[in-house]
């Protein structure tokens, strides 16, 4: 839960609308997004807005298994965490500030460190 008053509804929004925008241009994570989300981004978009609205500010109504979701995609290696943290990163330290983004990236990692396990059985990128 944010401890910052730089993490509300609406940064967030801002947050994820930026992050994903910037996903799907990148040359590495824009294809394997675009492979699964073709069509669906307007689905896809505001449930990753409750989801970071869930996980930053402990509200909301997301449901639904990331982790399973995310296991079932193909392809994926260390450049994609790395990027997908770089990318991360980056777009909160824009939104919410450099200080108030450390919270934000810390879950970040939570996340992708969880999700390599799952991958690869240990973690190997953090940033």
């Amino acid at each position: 839960m944010s401890t910052t008053d730089a993490i509300t509804p609406s940064t967030i929004v801002q947050l994820v609308d930026t992050f994903y925008a910037r996903v799907r241009e990148d040359a590495v994570l824009g294809p394997v997004f675009e492979e699964k989300l073709a069509g669906h981004w307007h689905e896809h978009m505001p449930r990753m807005v409750a989801f970071w609205t869930k996980v930053l500010l402990d509200t909301g109504e997301f449901q639904g298994n990331v982790f399973g979701k995310h296991m079932a995609l193909s392809g994926i290696g260390r450049e994609h965490f790395v990027r997908w943290l770089t990318l991360f990163r980056m777009t909160a330290i824009e939104v919410f500030g450099t200080e108030d983004s450390a919270e934000a990236v810390v879950v970040a990692n939570r996340i992708a460190s969880s999700l390599q396990l799952g991958f690869f059985g240990e973690i190997q990128v953090q940033v």
